[in-house]
């Protein structure tokens, strides 16, 4: 594995370099994904060739810095890493990388790839694939990436407010209270990229809206960017209704897996309805997620490839293909 050590010339330069309680270090090694080990008044970096020469970068930058005397925030030191990123790519149309803090989001699959490519081209996107595969994850941070940029004003996330198989019956508290439980993987995937206080300061200045799908009828939304989570949970009608709120300057994102439908049997799920009918539209994007891109931990691949398993979905009522022991003559 390449790695490349740098060495310091004094206490006080390892404590600019190392910011404090080594914060600095952490960010480099959250940010570019390589290995960082100080000791003895030294750096050593183990990595990807690549990133371990941005680091390396990054690290000299920090030293230049320090012998100028000029003082340095963690935010200095993000943008410090977006820049030797942006110059290492500079002529890389497709790289994506959001950064929040000492957080980078970049695509980890060929597949999540595609899905930021397309969310880049397309006014309208649909991502349908397995859980695990970064479909809500990847919409929600390249819209708050936007929002960071001036792109858009506004991030609008929705979902339906469908039970996965379970009534909860009544629910006490207030509207928000209510419906809390249907939005929070929204909420979720907002706190893993950004921390509390700037999430509620962006709810409180209407920046970031989040709203059960229900509460879109009769809007139009212009400079913004609209994400439908669980969409395969959609009505047909409720899908067109979603659909033809997109104003001047907005963007939509509807994701979901269509073999976790929890519409009754006799309702045909608004997504899998939406895909058939707008796929030859141009600006519209539709990209398709496998168990490849599964990127959350191991196992949830394991558990969704036993899952779909034609025995497996055939005791579930999912599987409509030919079962085990099944004969031409027999179908």
């Amino acid at each position: 594995m390449p790695d490349v050590t740098i060495a310091l010339d004094s206490h006080d330069e390892e404590l600019a370099v190392f910011g404090s309680r080594d914060q600095y270090l952490r960010q480099v090694r959250d940010a570019l994904g390589v290995k960082v080990v100080a000791r003895h008044g030294e750096v050593r970096v183990e990595g990807e060739t690549e990133r371990v020469e941005q680091a390396r970068q990054v690290f000299e930058e920090l030293r230049t810095q320090f012998r100028r005397k000029s003082p340095l925030t963690s935010g200095d030191v993000a943008e410090l890493i977006d820049s030797v990123i942006r110059a290492s790519n500079p002529e890389d149309p497709e790289h994506f990388e959001f950064r929040e803090g000492n957080r980078a989001v970049r695509p980890r699959t060929d597949g999540q790839q595609r899905y930021i490519k397309a969310l880049k081209d397309n006014e309208l996107v649909f991502c349908i694939g397995p859980a695990g595969t970064g479909k809500t994850y990847l919409a929600v941070a390249n819209a708050v990436n936007n929002l960071r940029k001036g792109k858009i004003k506004k991030i609008v996330l929705v979902r339906p407010a469908v039970e996965a198989g379970e009534h909860l019956g009544f629910l006490p508290g207030d509207l928000e209270a209510k419906i809390n439980p249907y939005l929070r993987p929204l909420l979720d995937a907002l706190h893993d990229l950004m921390d509390y206080e700037q999430i509620r300061r962006y709810m409180g200045n209407d920046l970031i809206e989040i709203a059960p799908l229900a509460y879109m009828r009769g809007r139009t939304l212009n400079d913004a960017v609209i994400i439908l989570d669980e969409g395969q949970n959609a009505t047909v009608s409720q899908m067109k209704m979603f659909l033809t709120r997109m104003g001047q300057n907005a963007r939509i994102v509807v994701t979901g897996d269509v073999t976790q439908v929890d519409l009754p049997a006799d309702t045909v799920s608004g997504l899998a309805d939406a895909v058939d009918r707008l796929r030859d539209i141009p600006g519209i994007g539709i990209v398709t997620l496998s168990r490849a891109d599964i990127v959350r931990h191991p196992l949830v691949q394991a558990i969704v490839n036993a899952y779909e398993t034609p025995e497996s979905a055939a005791a579930l009522g999912t599987y409509d293909g030919p079962r085990p022991g099944d004969s031409p003559a027999s179908e």
